[in-house]
């Protein structure tokens, strides 16, 4: 009883939940264009994600599996399907995901072996995987209703089905940890602790350890996958921004109904990977152009960026691609070599940053 007048109050004033106030790039999000000015090692076909393990750097690109050798790319092995997730083991083999629906080991003593579902509950969308320090893989399952490609169909039917998996290569056995999360996508080991990305929360969560919680909320911008820095704490990418518009669209019940219903979903008021390549697109006019100028500080519909985390979960500094740049959708950041490489999947791009370069331009 009290929740929903809770709920009717938040809806009737417009704040809690109902708001549609969204935080500011300030302070260690302060925008800058180091992903805009980043050297472009590749451009890719369908790029997926990023692993290292801690030698080389491997790219999923659509069923392709690719290896950096220096400024190449070579194909390591060629897939059946597309793979979706991807994470380095230490026994020289890979945990690959395959269209979001199956788990597979390739490489190493656990060759061959595969999962598709947990708890009885297929896989549908896993789209990212991490090794823990025993040895366990770590997944997250970002949808039970949705498939990987349809994450923004996820995000306007206000999804929250996500699930964060546990799985023993060696037992075969699956748990798990968490369950009814809003779009998990992005999950790594801290310590005794499991952290996971929740894209539609906005935020960085904990579980195990002395028990759950959040490590970093009210974020700007919509959390993917997060990787661990070299001198300790962690990179964390952000695949989309979040706009005021979009916060709306997504507490106007009918109007959201009615969009998805009528609408092609590229032309969805939501989030997106890529924008300003068709006049078709939802945002136009003076509010985002001035004499043919797109204005970086316009209200983005896509955005590129990466948060460099304390091992506390605290924000040191961030990397942008602003509005009026290219490089949007980063949904991985690793760091491999003394570098960090950036996967901005709205421009199919494979980026390159010296983290001393990186440093010595944003701190103190």
């Amino acid at each position: 009883m009290i929740a929903a007048l809770r709920e009717f109050t938040d809806r009737a004033l417009g704040r809690g939940e109902a708001a549609i106030t969204v935080p500011p790039f300030d302070g260690a999000l302060k925008p800058n264009q180091l992903l805009e000015e980043a050297a472009v090692v590749a451009e890719l076909d369908a790029p997926e994600d990023l692993a290292t393990d801690g030698r080389s750097l491997f790219v999923s690109d659509g069923s392709r599996l690719l290896r950096l050798d220096g400024s190449q790319l070579h194909e390591a092995e060629r897939l059946d399907r597309i793979i979706t997730a991807l994470a380095c083991r230490s026994d020289g083999g890979f945990a690959i995901a395959l269209e979001g629906k199956e788990v597979r080991i390739r490489g190493g003593k656990d060759d061959g072996k595969r999962w598709q579902e947990a708890a009885g509950q297929p896989f549908c969308a896993i789209n990212a995987l991490a090794v823990t320090p025993n040895g366990k893989l770590i997944a997250t399952d970002g949808s039970a209703r949705h498939s990987y490609n349809e994450w923004s169909h996820d995000l306007m039917s206000l999804g929250c089905t996500g699930r964060l998996l546990e799985i023993d290569p060696v037992s075969g056995a699956r748990s798990v940890i968490a369950d009814g999360l809003g779009y998990a996508f992005g999950a790594c080991s801290a310590g005794d602790e499991i952290w996971v990305c929740e894209s539609w929360r906005h935020r960085l969560v904990r579980y195990g350890g002395s028990g759950s919680g959040s490590v970093l909320d009210r974020l700007p911008g919509y959390p993917s996958r997060i990787a661990p820095a070299a001198d300790g704490g962690f990179w964390l990418s952000v695949f989309a921004a979040r706009t005021q518009l979009v916060e709306f669209v997504l507490r106007e019940t009918a109007y959201r109904k009615r969009m998805m219903a009528e609408v092609e979903p590229q032309y969805w008021i939501a989030p997106t990977l890529s924008s300003g390549r068709t006049f078709l697109e939802p945002m136009q006019g003076a509010h985002i152009k001035t004499m043919g100028i797109l204005k970086p500080w316009a209200p983005p519909r896509s955005y590129g960026l990466v948060i460099r985390l304390s091992s506390e979960g605290l924000p040191r500094y961030s990397l942008h691609s602003r509005v009026d740049g290219k490089n949007h959708g980063v949904v991985a950041a690793v760091e491999c070599g003394g570098s960090l490489f950036v996967l901005a999947k709205g421009s199919r791009r494979l980026l390159r940053l010296p983290i001393a370069d990186i440093e010595r331009s944003l701190l103190p």
